[in-house]
């Protein structure tokens, strides 16, 4: 029997030189996608930076031009008895400040907190200016950004003031503009629809109410309110909130502005980022409003789109690395889930009873 010969070494499978290489082309070729992918992130994260610092810039430039235009107008008023001439001088400047406080919502999103501080209290000081310089012209006679009790002492009736204004704190924001004052245990509602515009809007020293506002109005001022929920439509411009303490807000706006608040929940559609001072309690989630035809008064105010800043809030009065332990985003589980109001139909008539 013959015996069986191991095989010769060419008869042995040898390795795949192809296979090898292809190995480690691939390994290249990988390497080489890695490094451009990092390239062009590191590119784009560039572009954004530098497209934030060009964003920031033109936004100092336009914002110092306006503000230099309105320094000039309260330092050249007219010199002239006519208080109609004072009164639209006057106008005219306020106007103005609107517009830069209007520009400063919308740029928000990208200025630095630094940045953003500076202008809010630039406008400020512009107010300010403006009400002494009012009081100047027309003394008898306030025009605007004044302090002003709304509440009348009523030694019968010990509710007639339910929230008493903080002795330490005589807030700018009450200002002479029709609203809903004064109330107590009520449901008040009104539909904007059907007015050509309503500017400013306050709702103050409520206690234990539900507020329903329908339709779009320019500016939206609340101060001492408890124990109320308030829903309402979009507001073109800014919503600023003072003293308010156990309350539900349901708001839409480009900027909002919360002062005082104590354990309250906002939901919020807003343009730029919250900003909150002396604040504790607070939480906040998505807007959640709806009635008919909501959609296009979210459109007219520029607010049909959500930004997601309901969750993005500035403490102002909170300066640390770490996040304020004054707000906090609201659980899902405790939402109150999607509002739907009814218009209310108030007629025209029965607004101007209520001072409007």
């Amino acid at each position: 029997m013959e015996e069986e010969l191991p095989p010769l070494q060419s008869d042995l499978p040898s390795p795949n030189p192809a296979s090898s290489i292809d190995a480690t082309l691939q390994k290249k070729h990988q390497a080489m996608l890695d490094r451009l992918s990092n390239r062009h992130q590191s590119r784009q994260k560039t572009a954004t930076t530098s497209t934030t610092i060009d964003s920031t810039a033109s936004f100092l430039s336009t914002f110092t031009e306006s503000k230099r235009s309105i320094e000039s107008q309260l330092n050249n008023s007219p010199n002239t008895p006519d208080p109609t001439l004072l009164k639209s001088h006057l106008a005219n400047i306020s106007s103005s400040i609107s517009s830069l406080e209007k520009l400063v919502a919308e740029s928000s999103y990208f200025l630095p907190s630094y940045e953003l501080r500076s202008s809010l209290k630039c406008i400020e000081n512009l107010k300010q200016a403006l009400e002494n310089l009012n009081s100047q012209l027309l003394p008898k006679k306030k025009f605007s950004f004044k302090n002003k009790s709304t509440s009348k002492p009523n030694p019968g009736n010990s509710n007639t003031n339910p929230i008493p204004p903080n002795p330490s704190h005589i807030p700018q924001s009450i200002r002479d503009s029709p609203g809903i004052r004064n109330k107590e245990n009520q449901t008040l509602s009104k539909n904007f629809k059907n007015f050509k515009e309503i500017g400013e809007f306050t709702l103050s020293d409520l206690d234990s109410c539900e507020v329903r506002l329908i339709g779009c109005i320019n500016a939206l001022f609340v101060n001492r309110l408890r124990n109320c929920r308030v829903y309402t439509g979009p507001v073109i411009g800014s919503i600023l909130l003072e003293e308010v303490e156990n309350c539900v807000f349901v708001l839409a706006s480009h900027q909002i502005r919360i002062h005082y608040a104590k354990n309250c929940d906002f939901y919020l559609r807003v343009r730029s980022r919250p900003i909150i001072e002396d604040c504790g309690g607070v939480r906040f989630a998505p807007y959640c409003l709806r009635y008919v035809g909501i959609e296009e008064d979210l459109t007219k105010a520029g607010l049909e789109e959500e930004k997601e800043n309901w969750g993005n809030v500035d403490d102002f009065k909170w300066l640390r690395a770490v996040k304020s332990p004054n707000w906090s985003v609201l659980e899902e589980s405790e939402r109150i889930g999607c509002v739907e109001i009814e218009d209310s139909g108030s007629t025209e008539a029965e607004m101007e009873i209520e001072g409007v």
